[in-house]
């Protein structure tokens, strides 16, 4: 049967043979009894026998065991910038700052993995009075990562000193005028003035202890120890920080450890270390020699260069998007409806997006964010058509100029003040004081140029000289042989030409474009002024650090144009963007939009806790902005977050702010481990 089995001993002698083995303590006799070939060919079938019971065996752990997730491990984030308040009261103007405090801090209430809102320090919460009354409980045995224990006392204080101006919290507009109040240790009562479907999430603020801060002023706050060495309830605590040697003491890492006090699930990775850099160039440097397993990069082509070196890309949806605000206080042209419609028809997003964001964005025609959300789309929108848009600067009186290629018409000009009342001998007031000064200006007409705000004979006396000094305007039309001294029609046509100008100027479509200096909102804004350019309109683009732009732009609200983002919650509320209070800061109505149709709407959609009610309030709205064209809205880019491979456990989904990518690290690892089903 075998071949190397001998001719004259068959598998079935071999048998026989073993049959005739002793029993007990004589099996090393076992090989004496057998040829050379029998030998080999036992050997070859012990050892298949071996193989498959190895096999059986490993086959069976495999199909009864399973791969997890294992505690330990470390890895390296990448960072521009550095970190200068870890501290919730001042940590959302800075994207670092964010991005520790979620880490090392809690709040009332979280955001899950799939967007939801859901307890946290909390363990449950009551709403009454129609929503204008809650009641928060606090689970038992809570603790800072000191030991010291966290109550309603430290919620209290937290947001005591937010509301507390003197602090010059960037989070005070979203707290004011609620009252806290004290019920028990685990207990703490909030009241609002009207009802806010928002609140719950305002809930996820992250609490401060008392004890560390209660005897630091107001003055000292931002100057604290505290604010790099913080005490949180999170689920990781600061570990080390190594500084600079030179003179600068810039942080250059800060690591992270797991906070063994934490209330919840502990996280699996042991250490997260932050690097922090200057410029971009060092942080793709460092990702480029793997000293770093993680960082943000927000040019989509780099992002790709990563991606095709082994990085991941985990593409978080973000519930912002990027628009043109037009400021029609600023620019005139923008005033014009017909010419802010043109422009929105003269926008091509595909081509913005395509060459800005590449695959990681979409088109916004709303500033609700319907895809988002589960809103109607909306029934206004603005396709890309250059000929309609020239149609509409044609109806709106503008004529293109041959030679500048840009769009113009004639308009009446406001005057900065206009005679229209018939002044005579006693008349007084703010009218006769501007006559006045403006006869004073020829000394001809008003030598002696006295400013009473009296008409008097002098002045009088001066206007008949101005009468016939213009005879040809004023007299002669009016059949008139000598001036009379009183300012009729025809005398303040004439006063309000010389004295403030011609009533007419030339209005080009002309306008600035401020933005943020950085290389993605740059590349948009260029694309913007190709793409107007074509349907004859002329934007000057200037660019700005976020520090200048907010303080001289943003604040005072400076700018003609403005290409920037807008973030929305998790509850999308867009009062603050679009309600006519909030045109000045601390409101965020950067297009200083104004429509009591719409102001209403978005009151109502704010004081119902109804989910269809406040729907149906911001469709409508959203229509009735629309129709009124106070910006381009322009596109929704996703948050790319490039990680080692190494780096598992990664959900993507709807998140509120970048920093909210670690609300569900405690399902990250690095080391797996096999165990029984």
């Amino acid at each position: 049967m075998f071949s190397f089995l001998p001719s004259r001993l068959g598998l079935r002698d071999l048998i026989e043979k073993l049959k005739t083995l002793p029993e007990q303590g004589q099996y090393r006799k076992f090989f004496k009894i057998l040829g050379r070939r029998e030998k080999k060919a036992f050997f070859i079938f012990l050892v298949l026998g071996l193989v498959s019971s190895a096999f059986l065996t490993v086959n069976f752990y495999f199909k009864h065991t399973e791969v997890r997730a294992a505690a330990g491990g470390e890895f390296t984030e990448g960072m521009i910038g550095q970190p200068r308040f870890i501290n919730p009261i001042f940590a959302p103007a800075n994207d670092i700052d964010r991005d520790l405090t979620e880490l090392i801090f809690s709040g009332l209430m979280k955001y899950s993995v799939d967007g939801q809102i859901q307890p946290d320090l909390a363990k449950g919460y009551q709403v009454s009075q129609n929503g204008q009354t809650w009641e928060i409980n606090l689970k038992e045995n809570l603790v800072f990562q000191d030991g010291s224990p966290l109550t309603s006392d430290d919620v209290i204080f937290t947001i005591k000193t937010i509301q507390n101006p003197d602090y010059k919290s960037p989070l005070r507009p979203s707290w004011l005028g609620i009252e806290t109040e004290r019920v028990s240790d685990l207990t703490v009562r909030f009241k609002l003035k009207n009802v806010y479907p928002g609140f719950l999430e305002s809930l996820t603020l992250k609490i401060i202890p008392k004890k560390t801060w209660e005897e630091i002023t107001a003055e000292n706050f931002p100057l604290a120890i505290f604010n790099l060495k913080p005490v949180g309830s999170g689920p990781y605590r600061v570990a080390r920080i190594i500084q600079e040697k030179d003179q600068s003491g810039r942080i250059k890492l800060l690591t992270l450890e797991i906070n063994p006090r934490y209330h919840a699930e502990l996280p699996k990775i042991k250490e997260i270390t932050f690097a922090f850099f200057s410029e971009e160039k060092d942080l793709i440097e460092a990702a480029q020699n793997r000293e770093i397993q993680a960082l943000v990069l927000s040019a989509p082509e780099k992002q790709l260069f990563f991606e095709n070196r082994g990085f991941v890309i985990h593409h978080f949806d973000l519930p912002r998007y990027f628009a043109v605000f037009f400021n029609q206080k600023n620019a005139l042209v923008l005033a014009e409806k017909n010419v802010r419609l043109a422009l929105n028809y003269a926008v091509n997003k595909k081509e913005i997006i395509d060459q800005v964001l590449g695959n990681s964005g979409v088109a916004v025609d709303s500033p609700i964010l319907p895809d988002l959300f589960s809103f109607e789309e909306p029934q206004t929108t603005y396709r890309f058509s250059p000929n309609k848009a020239r149609d509409l600067l044609e109806k709106a009186g503008f004529k293109l100029n041959p030679q500048t290629n840009v769009w113009e018409k004639t308009v009446e000009k406001k005057l900065s003040f206009e005679f229209k009342s018939t002044l005579s001998k006693n008349s007084q007031g703010a009218e006769v004081k501007e006559l006045q000064k403006c006869l004073a200006r020829d000394p001809g007409i008003y030598p002696d140029g006295e400013i009473t705000g009296v008409f008097g004979p002098k002045t009088r006396e001066a206007i008949i000289k101005f009468q016939e000094k213009y005879r040809a305007d004023i007299l002669t039309p009016a059949g008139l042989i000598s001036g009379n001294g009183e300012t009729g029609p025809l005398t303040r046509q004439k006063l309000n030409k010389i004295c403030f100008g011609p009533n007419q100027q030339t209005l080009a479509l002309k306008f600035s474009l401020v933005t943020v200096d950085d290389p993605v909102l740059l590349k948009a804004a260029e694309i913007l002024k190709k793409q107007w350019a074509e349907i004859g309109a002329k934007v000057e683009i200037r660019s700005f650090s976020f520090s200048q732009l907010n303080s001289d732009f943003l604040k005072p609200r400076e700018y003609d144009a403005l290409l920037f983002g807008e973030v929305l919650g998790q509850v999308p509320d867009l009062f603050p963007f679009w309600h006519s209070l909030q045109k000045k800061d601390p409101g965020l109505n950067l297009a200083l939009y104004e429509n009591k149709e719409a102001d209403k709407l978005l009151e109502e959609a704010r004081q119902t806790n109804d989910e269809g009610v406040r729907k149906e309030k911001l469709e409508k709205f959203q229509e009735i902005l629309l129709a009124d064209a106070p910006a381009v809205f322009l596109y929704r880019p996703d948050f790319a977050y490039l990680t080692s491979p190494e780096i598992r456990g990664i959900k993507a989904g709807l998140i509120a702010d970048p920093s909210q990518r670690f609300e569900d690290i405690q399902n990250w690892y690095l080391i797996t481990k096999r165990v029984w089903k």
